[in-house]
């Protein structure tokens, strides 16, 4: 089998793409105790109105198996990012799909996105705790632990910092 082919996300994704998010989000045990995020995680048509929400799709029936979203620096989805880097957010595999190398594939498209930039790395923040195959597949993929960048958006809620720096372009 060929891994997923990844694209831009149409309005016709965008009910796929909220389900499949909670979906991963509640699965990583990630929306216990959080007031409002899962409202967030399903608002696709926000997202996609001020960032690029990828798709990663099953290359023979079309199926979305997960999304990214990719922004720049000052959007309203950016948390990290400065000066010539770029950040995604709310990166979801369908919990039915994991390890079939979404992940992977859409990583490698906001890389590959923010080498088009011409941005110098990409940040991205992952929660404290959660998500241990995120943390693994971030670290396989050159990211690196950036303190400076953790940060707190709520009570008992701790995101890291992760970096990846890009080749500097010619």
């Amino acid at each position: 089998m060929t891994g997923p082919t990844v694209r831009p996300a149409t309005p016709a994704d965008f009910a796929a793409v909220a389900r499949l998010t909670v979906a991963a989000y509640e699965a990583d045990g990630q929306l216990k105790g959080e007031h409002g995020y899962a409202e967030v995680l399903a608002d696709v048509a926000a997202r996609a109105a001020v960032g690029e929400v990828l798709v990663a799709v099953d290359p023979v029936t079309g199926a979305v198996l997960g999304s990214v979203t990719f922004v720049l620096p000052g959007t309203p989805y950016a948390e990290l990012s400065g000066p010539g880097e770029a950040e995604f957010r709310m990166l979801a595999v369908d919990p039915a799909a994991q390890g079939l190398g979404t992940g992977v594939a859409l990583v490698r498209a906001c890389v590959d996105r923010a080498t088009a930039l011409g941005c110098s790395a990409v940040v991205i923040c992952v929660r404290g705790g959660f998500a241990v195959s995120a943390h693994r597949l971030y670290q396989r993929m050159g990211f690196v632990r950036t303190p400076e960048k953790d940060w707190s958006p709520a009570p008992g809620v701790q995101l890291l910092g992760l970096r990846l720096e890009l080749p500097v372009q010619s």
